[in-house]
């Protein structure tokens, strides 16, 4: 019994603290753009580029 005077207290800051880091991350515009990385890479041009001389 005793062990939860510590460990619900211990949840609820490490709950909040996961929070902070979500939306302090949310903020920073971490997940702004999830698909255009992703695009980015099939959109790429592996051949080499034309000489024109």
């Amino acid at each position: 019994m005793e062990a939860l005077y510590l460990l619900i207290p211990l949840s609820v800051v490490l709950v909040f603290v996961a929070l902070w880091i979500f939306f302090h991350a949310s903020d920073d515009g971490q997940f702004d753009d999830l698909v255009g990385p992703a695009l980015r890479i099939l959109q790429d041009d592996d051949k080499p580029p034309i000489d024109h001389k």
